[in-house]
């Protein structure tokens, strides 16, 4: 199942794929900004979906 982590301010794809990454990597990835806006990144999730991937796929 994939992951996709999006910055809660703009909405850019901060990570997408399969393998699960946790807010503290992607925390590092970035250096604790969003990089499209600047936003400060949290390492606790605002908001957790689980779509299924139907439904997902239909979304592209």
């Amino acid at each position: 199942m994939p992951q996709k982590v999006l910055c809660d301010g703009c909405g850019e794809t901060l990570y997408h794929g399969y393998e699960i990454k946790s807010p503290e990597e992607i925390y590092e990835m970035y250096g604790g900004r969003c990089p499209k806006c600047g936003r400060k990144l949290l390492l606790m999730p605002r908001k957790v979906e689980v779509i299924p991937i139907s439904d997902s796929l239909n979304n592209k």
